[in-house]
């Protein structure tokens, strides 16, 4: 059979739809940068206006377009430049204001926004402008949820389908699709996202937060991102707040088709959940393990160390990576195992990121009968999942992904240490990057940043970034030979 053909002409139109979209949400940010009387205001305008008029010209000349449906090829190559294409031109309000000065640092907290890394080499947050500063929190409630899951579920406007591009960006989160046609699961992903979004920012006013920082950050929360429109993150906000926080982070960090199932009351599909079960069991053993631990060696109360336990275990499993202390002052043994807690991730089909919990589940279940094999070599072991025998195949992917991810952590430390960053921030550095989660250890951790790093530094991460966001095998495929093959 003759491999797929590129359609250059329907690639070129998405991206158009794309740069449309991404030039009206700079946009909103307007009017926040005009209540605040900001000095960016003239910076979004622009910043809009170049990002909106590439889109409205390619729409216009690729109106005669008759394909309904992006091929699955397409749909890699579409997904890959769309996140490059929105990572240059989302750069443009942090230059054009002077937020940012050089390309490079503007690359990177952008690429960190849409990615919902967190990431930042920003030095003094609270100085940016309050409308830039609102832009660098929407880049991460955008990619939150994918921004090509926002324009599937506008496609059909354009007399497209998005089935091909939802995959190739997010792979997990179509396993339980909750309509039949993949727009109308979109439109209600985003519905689900927008209003527990809005809940947030309810529930944080509720405990004294401004309406400016309600906002950013339950756009941050919900997305998993862990920007902070604050230099001192949540760390000076009042425990209610912090437990507000927790307990979207978890949502955001929960499959959305479970969150859906759950408000359409089928607790039996939730519960029943084994990677929910998973996920729910590593946050308590993990925070309780630590509570434990800086009850005993810190002159903290129970109260505090069960909320300083459970926050920061929550934000880095939910790869959130908001900080509501300096874990870097912990006993070292508990700053290490938050270190291991980094390679875990959340659930399947949620915005946080990481290799997910359910594919952890089953390497565990593969190594057990892999045990089981060996004392009863002719027994046929079958792995399950959820009552249903999960296919070898799954199992061989989930391997190959773990085989490119710890080559891509040791290739991405390599890089680091060549450039003058000691081996502990490496490490932390490169696998806080990959999973999307900010903070790391050492002069990148808690209370650090990333300015001080060389630029090369800056861009391995940047890379790394983006090969995790979008699970390593959606950008890998295009660099294949067999790819462009016609």
């Amino acid at each position: 059979m003759q491999a797929q053909k590129l359609n250059i002409r329907i690639i070129i139109k998405i991206i158009g739809i794309i740069l449309i979209i991404e030039g009206l949400f700079m946009l909103s940010c307007l009017p926040v940068s005009w209540y605040f009387k900001s000095t960016d205001f003239r910076a979004l305008l622009i910043s809009g206006i170049i990002t909106l008029v590439p889109g409205i010209i390619i729409i216009l000349f690729t109106q005669n377009i008759n394909q309904k449906e992006a091929s699955k090829k397409d749909g890699y190559l579409i997904v890959v430049l769309t996140w490059l294409t929105m990572s240059i031109f989302g750069t443009l309000p942090f230059l054009l204001s002077g937020s940012i000065i050089n390309f490079t640092d503007a690359f990177f907290e952008t690429i960190s926004g849409f990615s919902t890394t967190g990431a930042s080499i920003l030095t003094n947050i609270e100085v940016i402008p309050k409308g830039v500063l609102f832009w660098r929190s929407l880049t991460q409630w955008i990619g939150g949820m994918g921004i090509i899951v926002f324009t599937v579920a506008l496609l059909p406007l354009f007399g497209f389908g998005g089935m091909n591009l939802l995959q190739a960006e997010a792979p997990g989160i179509t396993k339980d699709k909750i309509h039949p046609r993949v727009a109308a699961t979109a439109r209600r992903l985003w519905s689900i996202y927008f209003t527990f979004t809005i809940l947030e920012i309810i529930l944080l006013m509720l405990g004294d937060m401004n309406w400016y920082e309600a906002v950013c950050h339950a756009f941050t929360t919900m997305s998993t991102g862990g920007f902070s429109p604050k230099n001192s993150c949540i760390a000076d906000y009042s425990p209610y707040i912090q437990y507000i926080i927790i307990i979207f982070m978890i949502c955001g960090s929960t499959s959305f088709p479970l969150v859906y199932f759950f408000i359409k009351r089928q607790f039996i599909k939730v519960f029943k959940n084994e990677e929910f079960l998973f996920y729910i069991s590593v946050i308590i053993l993990s925070s309780l393990f630590i509570a434990i631990g800086l009850y005993t060696y810190s002159n903290l109360d129970i109260e505090k160390s069960i909320r300083n336990a459970l926050f920061q275990v929550t934000s880095i499993i939910s790869t959130t990576g908001f900080v509501n202390t300096d874990y870097m002052q912990w006993p070292s043994f508990l700053w290490f195992f938050l270190f291991l807690l980094m390679f875990l991730g959340g659930m399947t089909g949620s915005t946080s990121g990481g290799l997910k919990m359910m594919r952890h589940l089953l390497l565990f279940k593969n190594v057990r009968n892999q045990f089981a094999k060996l004392i009863h070599p002719n027994a046929v072991v079958n792995i399950k999942f959820c009552d249903k025998t999960v296919n070898r195949d799954v199992i061989t992917n989930i391997l190959s992904l773990f085989m490119i991810y710890m080559v891509a952590f040791a290739i991405g430390v390599l890089i680091l240490v060549t450039f003058n960053l000691p081996l502990p921030d490496s490490c932390g550095s490169v696998i806080t990057c990959m999973d999307g989660i900010g903070p790391g250890l050492g002069s990148t951790g808690a209370v650090g940043n990333y300015a001080h790093l060389h630029p090369v530094s800056k861009w391995t991460l940047s890379t790394l970034m983006l090969l995790g966001r979008l699970e390593f095998l959606s950008v890998i495929i295009i660099f294949s030979p067999h790819f462009w093959k016609k």
